[in-house]
């Protein structure tokens, strides 16, 4: 004979989540489950221009070398994903055309900081968690920023440009995994799958403002949008949680 099974008496005290979250339940469950990722990070990836930096670096350097206007209209295309970030990459490259020379003296100007990133660097740090800094910049200008948040430098991953014997710009170093985007093995998203295969991360998290950053998860186990320093509608929709100040992500550490 059938049993008719008593329902617990205490469910009605709990109610179900959808009850407590009745809009978009899914988003808060995907934003629930990032902070818990982040609360638990064992590598954390900075995208650096617009992230850990207020400003683009490849952008200053075109004002810089007073070609600003041009380079700013290539980046525009590459950040809303019109066009590849090689092709982009390689088009503002041939406009710049930055020597050595150049670029030394570039790098040695102060970075422009976003506040907060110092603090939860150097709390991450002290939780035990790998900082990197993965950038479709140039490394001899996130050196110095490095430097500044004591991320060791193999910790870097980003473009490296290549000279003649005077000193004179050639080209970049295709095989950067950052000299690229588009797929899951290049890129952010390759760098991270890498890091998470070589070091065996069960909790790496990206944080970035821009398409390319949003590529890098999965493999990425979570994705943070940062909009501090500008907000990309794409990417504010795309993001597992989406921030405006470092200092969010600071408090959700306590």
């Amino acid at each position: 004979s059938m049993f008719r099974v008593a329902t617990p008496l205490h469910s009605s005290s709990h109610p179900s989540v959808s009850d407590t979250y009745p809009i978009s339940t899914t988003q808060s469950q995907v934003e629930r489950r990032a902070r818990h990722i982040w609360k638990h990070a064992d590598a954390v990836c900075f995208d650096v221009d617009s992230t850990v930096c207020e400003n683009e670096s490849i952008d200053d350097l075109a004002e810089y070398l007073g070609v600003g206007e041009e380079v700013a209209t290539v980046t525009r295309k590459a950040m809303n994903g019109s066009i590849g970030f090689r092709d982009a990459l390689a088009s503002r490259l041939e406009i710049m055309r930055p020597s050595r020379e150049v670029m030394n003296e570039f790098a040695q100007l102060p970075a422009k900081l976003t506040p907060g990133i110092s603090e939860l660097v150097a709390v991450l740090h002290k939780r035990g968690a790998h900082v990197y800094l993965v950038s479709g910049g140039f490394r001899s200008i996130i050196e110095p920023v490095a430097d500044v948040l004591s991320i060791p430098h193999h910790r870097i991953y980003a473009n490296e440009l290549i000279y003649d014997s005077y000193c004179q710009y050639l080209g970049f170093d295709e095989d950067e995994p950052t000299s690229d985007s588009g797929s899951k093995s290049v890129g952010k998203a390759g760098v991270c799958g890498m890091l998470k295969k070589d070091h065996g991360y069960k909790n790496l998290v990206m944080v970035g403002d821009g398409a390319t950053d949003l590529e890098a998860s999965p493999p990425a186990d979570a994705f943070i949008g940062f909009g501090g320093n500008a907000v990309r509608t794409s990417v504010k929709n795309g993001s597992d949680w989406f921030v405006t100040s470092f200092e969010t992500l600071l408090q959700a550490l306590q």
